[in-house]
């Protein structure tokens, strides 16, 4: 009888630890460290644009302007997460970057959705990304980074580079320029130049 009540005792002690133990295992999934915390921006904007100058070193007394456009970033919509450890805001529904070379001449930069790291001063751009050079080129590619401090625009996706002047078409995966495009180094590539029929001239 008491062997009995013995195995009747441990049985019911393993059950409780085992209920004990998946129950609290509940628990820490639910609210352990590891759970995913939500962040929240601390502002939205609708109809966003954003200036990046530059301030002119030499000052003449015949310098009306103090400081130089470098770019111009328009969105829709920007979400602020700037007060993160590591800031940055997003542009979810596309952006726009006008961006301009020594000369002042403008190229355009558009993508479907956008972030600049604040820290940094970079433009990582995503999603159809198309840069359309002052000069008519242009360049295709799934994601763009423009870095605003050194004036440099680079991708380690695959890319498509159209060149109207000499009839070109490019392909590759990997490119770096810098804004002017007075230099550019593309990393693999394969291309197709256009060269255009002559027509002949019948004689009278």
């Amino acid at each position: 009888m008491i062997e009995i009540k013995n195995i009747i005792f441990k049985s019911i002690a393993v059950v409780s630890t085992a209920m004990l133990f998946f129950s609290c295992g509940d628990n820490y999934e639910r609210v352990g460290d590891e759970a995913k915390k939500l962040v929240f921006p601390i502002g939205v904007a609708e109809n966003f644009v954003f200036t990046y100058t530059e301030t002119r070193e030499i000052m003449t007394t015949d310098t009306t302007e103090t400081s130089k456009v470098i770019s111009v970033l328009t969105s829709p919509k920007r979400e602020d997460y700037t007060n993160l450890e590591f800031p940055y805001q997003i542009f979810p529904n596309g952006v726009v970057v006008d961006f301009y070379d020594d000369e002042n001449k403008k190229s355009i930069i558009k993508a479907d959705y956008g972030i600049i790291y604040s820290a940094t001063n970079l433009i990582d751009l995503q999603g159809n990304v198309v840069l359309e050079s002052h000069d008519g080129k242009k360049l295709e590619t799934p994601q763009l980074f423009l870095d605003q401090d050194n004036e440099w625009v680079f991708t380690k996706e695959k890319f498509k580079y159209t060149n109207p002047e000499d009839g070109t078409i490019m392909d590759g995966e990997g490119m770096d320029f810098s804004k002017d495009q007075n230099f550019l180094f593309a990393h693999k590539t394969n291309g197709l130049m256009l060269i255009p029929e002559e027509k002949e001239t019948l004689d009278d």
